[in-house]
C-alpha cells in the first residue's frame, strides 16, 4: 500500500478536503465528467458551463479560420496526441515566426489560477484565448485588426449558423469575440486527466497498475534525496491549483538554474522569466512550475524546449543546474542567485534514475489522448 509520505505529496497543497459538490456559477443541467477524487474547477460567474458550448469551442478549437492565413488553429500547438502540446522546442506561430517559449500542455488547466510560463496577469481562459489570436509579440493567429473578418468568417460557416444560437440562445447576436472566446475556454475546461496507471494505483483501485520499478520510483519523488515533490505537488504535480471550495488559489513558479549568462540578467531575453513583469531581480528566471501529468509524451522539456530527454532532465536536476560551457549563453546554472533551495543536486544510482523515469512514465493518461471527445470535429 501506497506510504504515508506518498499519499501526503498528492493531497491538494493546501491540504483542505476536496469538496464534493458546490454548484455555484453552473447550471444545474451541467454534469462534469471528473476523474474520481477530483474537485469542480472553478468557472467564471459570466460563462457558466453548457454542453452547447463545450461543443461548439472543440469546433472553434480545431478551425484554421481563427488565424489569419489560416494555416493554424489552437490545435496546432496543443495536439491531442501530445497531451496537447507539440513537440517543439519553440512554438511557431502561422506566418512562420518562432516564439521564445515552448507550447504548454492544455490538461487539466481548469485547475491552473494562473496561465502561461511566466505572466502572472493572466488568470482567466478567457482572457488568454485572446493573446494568440490578437496579439503580435510575437504573431501566432495574426488576428490582431481584424475582429471583423474573424467573425465575418464564422458566421459563414453552417455548422457555426447552428452551434453559436446553441451555445447563446438568450443572445441577440451570438457571433462576438467575447462570446467565441468564452466557447473556446468552456471546451479547455473539460480536458481533464487522471486516469493513469499511478492514479489507478495510488487511489488503490489497482495495486499491480504500476510496476515495482515505478512504485519505487514514487518513493524517491517525494523523498529528501531527490526533492521532486517540493515543487511538484497537488493535483497537476505543478504546485499550482484552484477549484470550487479551496479557501485560495496557490502558484510556484521557480529558476531552475537553466542559465546562468552574464549581463543585466542571468536568463537569456527575452526568456527572463516573472521579472518580465514584476522587474524584482529576484524574479529573473522564475517560471511557472509545469504540470508532471503525462510528462513522458511532451518532450523536449523546461520553458525553451531546451532539455530534450527524462534523462537530461535527470542530469540536469543531479548537477544541480545546468552548465553551458561556450556561447552566448555559457554559464554555470548552478551558480544563480535566484536558483530554488530545492535544487542542490544529487547522486543517483542507475537504478534510482530508471525507476524515477519509471515513475513519471506511470502518469500517462493514454486514454486523454485519444479521447474521442477531445478530438478534431472537423474530421468526420
Amino acid at each position: 500500500m501506497i506510504s504515508i509520505l506518498l499519499a501526503a505529496a498528492f493531497l491538494p497543497l493546501s491540504g483542505e478536503a476536496l469538496p464534493v459538490q458546490d454548484l455555484r456559477n453552473e447550471p444545474a443541467t451541467y454534469k462534469w465528467r471528473l476523474p474520481p477524487g477530483f474537485p469542480r474547477p472553478r468557472v467564471p460567474a459570466d460563462n457558466p458551463m453548457s454542453d452547447a458550448k463545450v461543443e461548439l469551442g472543440r469546433h472553434l478549437f480545431y478551425d484554421k479560420r481563427l488565424s489569419f492565413n489560416q494555416k493554424q488553429s489552437c490545435a496546432s500547438c496543443h495536439q491531442q496526441s501530445r497531451a496537447f502540446t507539440d513537440g517543439r522546442a519553440r512554438a511557431i506561430g502561422s506566418t512562420g515566426e518562432v516564439h521564445p517559449r515552448s507550447s504548454m500542455s492544455l490538461v487539466n488547466v481548469a485547475y491552473l489560477p494562473v496561465l502561461t510560463w511566466a505572466n502572472p496577469t493572466l488568470t482567466q481562459l478567457e482572457e488568454q484565448a485572446l493573446v494568440p489570436m490578437f496579439g503580435d509579440r510575437p504573431v501566432e493567429f495574426g488576428m490582431k485588426g481584424r475582429e471583423d473578418l474573424l467573425l465575418a468568417r464564422v458566421k459563414k460557416v453552417s455548422e457555426y449558423q447552428r452551434l453559436f444560437p446553441a451555445a447563446f440562445p438568450s443572445e441577440k447576436d451570438p457571433f462576438t469575440v467575447t462570446l467565441l472566446v468564452r466557447a473556446l475556454s468552456s471546451f479547455q475546461r473539460t480536458i481533464l486527466s487522471g486516469d493513469s496507471p499511478h492514479d489507478r494505483y495510488y487511489r488503490g483501485a489497482d495495486p499491480d497498475a504500476i510496476s515495482a520499478s515505478a512504485k519505487h520510483g514514487a518513493e524517491l519523488f517525494v523523498g529528501e534525496k531527490f526533492q521532486c515533490f517540493h515543487c511538484h505537488a497537488g493535483l497537476n504535480f505543478a504546485n499550482a491549483e484552484d477549484f470550487v471550495g479551496k479557501k485560495a488559489p496557490e502558484i510556484e513558479y521557480d529558476n531552475t538554474g537553466l542559465y546562468n549568462v552574464r549581463g543585466a540578467t542571468s536568463y537569456p531575453t527575452p526568456n527572463t522569466g516573472l521579472f518580465e513583469y514584476t522587474r524584482r531581480r529576484t524574479d529573473v528566471g522564475k517560471f511557472r512550475v509545469p504540470s508532471l501529468r503525462n510528462i513522458a509524451v511532451t518532450a523536449p522539456y523546461m520553458h525553451d524546449g531546451s532539455v530534450r530527454t527524462l534523462d537530461e532532465v535527470l542530469d540536469h536536476y543531479a548537477d544541480g543546474g545546468r552548465t553551458i560551457l561556450s556561447g552566448p549563453n555559457a554559464g554555470v546554472g548552478a551558480a544563480n542567485s535566484n536558483k530554488s533551495i530545492f535544487l542542490p543536486g544529487f547522486n543517483a544510482t542507475p537504478e534510482e534514475r530508471r525507476d524515477l523515469i519509471e515513475f513519471l512514465k506511470s502518469l500517462t493518461d493514454e486514454s486523454i489522448l485519444t479521447d474521442p471527445r477531445f478530438s478534431d470535429p472537423w474530421k468526420k
